[in-house]
Parts: C-alpha cells; sequence; structure tokens
C-alpha cells in the first residue's frame, strides 16, 4: 500500500513537472507578404526579439515562450480565419499582432468571444479598442501599442496648419478601412482649425496611377497633401506628382515611414513627414540593444517599419508582465493585469506606468507621446529637435 502512494505521488509529481514545462502559446499575427509585409514582418521580428529575451531570464511561470505565427496577408476574411484557428486549435493564451485596421475588426472578435487578451500592435484606426465596450460587453480584452488615428490626424493636422501654416490643404486616402476611417479623423481635425480640404479624393490598393487625383487637388489650390494609405500607393503618389512636375508636400499617416514608400517614391519621396512612435536611432542603451537584436535576428540592418518593430517588442514585454503579475495564464486574470499592471515596463518607445486601466485599453494616450518623423535620405529622421521628448503615461 505504501508502495502504491509512493508511486502515485511520484507520478502526480512528474505530471505536476510536465504541466509546469509546458510552453506557454502566444498567438502573433501579422502581413508577411504584400505591400503591408514591411510593418508585419517589422513587428514579428520586434516580437521574437521580446521573446527571446524573455526565455533566457527563464521564461515565464517557469514555462517557455512559444510564438505561434501566422501569414494574415492583409486580408480581413483571411484574419478572421487565423483568429480562430489559433484561439480554438492551437489554445494560445493570448494574441498579439495584427496590422491594418480591417483585419483587426474583422479578427479581434475571436479573442473576445474566447475570454483571451489581445493586444493589438500596430493597427491604428480609432475604432479598434472600442468594438467591445461596456454596456454590452461587460469586459474588453482589446489593447493597443500603436497611436490611433484620431492622435494621427490632430498630429498630421498640427503639422500643416499650425507649423507649416497652409491653409489649402487636400486629402488622398484609400478605399479600404484604414484609410477611409483615417480620412474622417483628418476632416475632423480640420474643422477643428476652422478648415475644409478643397479635395477630397480616395484610390484602391494596387492602383498604379494617382494622376486623376492629383489634377484635381493642384486645380483645386492644394497647397498641401494628407494622406492615408500604405506604402506602394503612397510612392505612386509621390512619383505621379513629380511626373505633373507638382512639388507638393506630403504629410501623413505613419505609414510614409514605410521602406516600400521610401525606396519606390526614391527622391520624389524626400521631406514626406509622417507621426511616428519610434525612429531608428540608439539614443539610449535600451534602445542600442534592441536595435542590434532587430538586426542580427532579421539579419538587416534597417527596419522597414521602425514603429511597427517597437510596438510588436514593447507590446510582448507589456504581456509578459501581466501575466507574471497574474500568476497564471487565465484570459481574465491576465486582462485584470494589463488594466492594472504594478510593474514599469522599460520599453523602447517608453517606460511604461499603468499603461492601461478598466475603461483605457490604449498604451499610447496623445501626442506627448509620439513625435514627427520625416524622410531624409532614405530614411525616417526626426523633424524636429523637440521630438525627442518623451513621456510615459
Amino acid at each position: 500500500m505504501k508502495l502504491l502512494r509512493l508511486i502515485a505521488v511520484a507520478g502526480w509529481a512528474a505530471c505536476a513537472a510536465a504541466q509546469a514545462a509546458e510552453p506557454i502559446r502566444i498567438g502573433v499575427s501579422g502581413p508577411f507578404t504584400g505591400g503591408s509585409s514591411p510593418m508585419g514582418l517589422s513587428m514579428r521580428d520586434g516580437i521574437r526579439v521580446a521573446a527571446a529575451e524573455i526565455n533566457a531570464s527563464g521564461g515565464l511561470l517557469g514555462r517557455p515562450l512559444v510564438l505561434v505565427e501566422r501569414n494574415d496577408e492583409a486580408r480581413n476574411e483571411r484574419g478572421a480565419q487565423i483568429a480562430q484557428e489559433l484561439v480554438g486549435r492551437e489554445k494560445v493564451v493570448a494574441g498579439i499582432g495584427i496590422v491594418n485596421t480591417g483585419v483587426a475588426l474583422a479578427s479581434q472578435r475571436f479573442y473576445q468571444e474566447a475570454r483571451i487578451p489581445m493586444i493589438t500592435a500596430v493597427a491604428t484606426g480609432s475604432i479598434v479598442t472600442r468594438q467591445f465596450l461596456p454596456p454590452q460587453y461587460p469586459d474588453n480584452f482589446i489593447f493597443r501599442m500603436a497611436a490611433n488615428d484620431t492622435i494621427q490626424a490632430a498630429m498630421i493636422v498640427e503639422e500643416a496648419v499650425e507649423r507649416r501654416k497652409f491653409r489649402k490643404v487636400a486629402i488622398l486616402a484609400d478605399s479600404t478601412n484604414y484609410g477611409q476611417l483615417g480620412r474622417e479623423d483628418l476632416e475632423r481635425a480640420l474643422e477643428k482649425k476652422g478648415i475644409r480640404a478643397v479635395a477630397v479624393d480616395k484610390f484602391n490598393i494596387r492602383d498604379i496611377d494617382m494622376t486623376r487625383q492629383l489634377i484635381r487637388a493642384r486645380g483645386a489650390g492644394a497647397e498641401v497633401l494628407l494622406t492615408y494609405g500604405i506604402g506602394p500607393e503612397l510612392a505612386q503618389i509621390a512619383n505621379d506628382a513629380a511626373r505633373l512636375d507638382w512639388r507638393v508636400p506630403i504629410i501623413g499617416g505613419w505609414p510614409l515611414s514605410m521602406s516600400n514608400f521610401i525606396d519606390n517614391a526614391g527622391p520624389n519621396g524626400e521631406g514626406a513627414r509622417m507621426p511616428q512612435t519610434f525612429i531608428q536611432e540608439a539614443d539610449s542603451p535600451k534602445r542600442r540593444a534592441f536595435i542590434e537584436a532587430w538586426q542580427k535576428l532579421s539579419r538587416a540592418e534597417r527596419m522597414p517599419s521602425p514603429s511597427a518593430a517597437a510596438q510588436g517588442y514593447d507590446g510582448m514585454l507589456l504581456l509578459a508582465a501581466a501575466i507574471r503579475q497574474a500568476g497564471t495564464t487565465h484570459g481574465s486574470r491576465v486582462r485584470e493585469a494589463l488594466e492594472n499592471l504594478r510593474e514599469k515596463v522599460e520599453g523602447v518607445i517608453m517606460t511604461y506606468e499603468h499603461p492601461f486601466s478598466r475603461s483605457d485599453h490604449e498604451a499610447i494616450d496623445g501626442p506627448a507621446q509620439v513625435t514627427m518623423g520625416e524622410v531624409r535620405s532614405g530614411r525616417v529622421v526626426r523633424a524636429y529637435e523637440d521630438g525627442r521628448k518623451k513621456s510615459a503615461k
């Protein structure tokens, strides 16, 4: 009988040890191919750097992290399918990723329904974290690392109207959820300044001729173009404006920093300005270490989308801090920990102190935590020296 008890105890201990060592599975999704891939790949590799650091220091709760990665191809239906797969078959305990606003709106609901936290690292549409608010949804499981488009649109308009004194502005936005929601944010920000755009136009993903829209904007007397789109189409705008011999300033959403805008536009993209949460600049030991680790992992010198890389990295660190605080991977407990993080987390965008609350799931509060970037000599740099200032939440 005693032997049987000893065997039972040994069996329980072995089972407990095996369970303790079971990996913590985190879902990672984004566009790793196609026009949005500079953002997706930068984000993914930022998350990988953070996960490697966490595993090197012993993992979480005595267990290693495993990233379950999927390419959503920037397609809404593919993103929804992946979210179902990660939550259902792969049994992830949390998700991090998502680049495109439309994909976020289509896929986040599967994390919400499963009561599993999702940290949306890159998608900026202003409604992304407001899909599941009380009273219809007592608990919101969607968090965000990026500067949302309400913040970005206000910064874009401030740059155009206040800093650079333009009064006749044109808006060019793509036809996706991202572009059209961003256009609405721009129009609201302009209205607060008492300005109405002289021209508002749209274009489709993969359009290869923007001359019609540009001729209309120039004919309306536009002094500046405010844009909402992603790299390839933004480059088409810059190149077609140059072909029309119209040297018009371009100020827009943060995808103007994407490598496929900078490379495809070449000299025609010089001077474009956009809000950025992170500039690839080793101006602190933490940022230097992150950049070097990212470069080593990616085997590339330039980040195709620095903000996406940093937001992925910081988001993984915040998720890890929440799991440590919760002492479990149970979804509701991790959500509660995210809403009341006690640990200060040193990221590369900033040091986070209580980044979220029950009513506020945005890590970035406002323009004080964002800087204005500018394309110069094929890279994104700070447009202004005062852009170095950062404040924690």
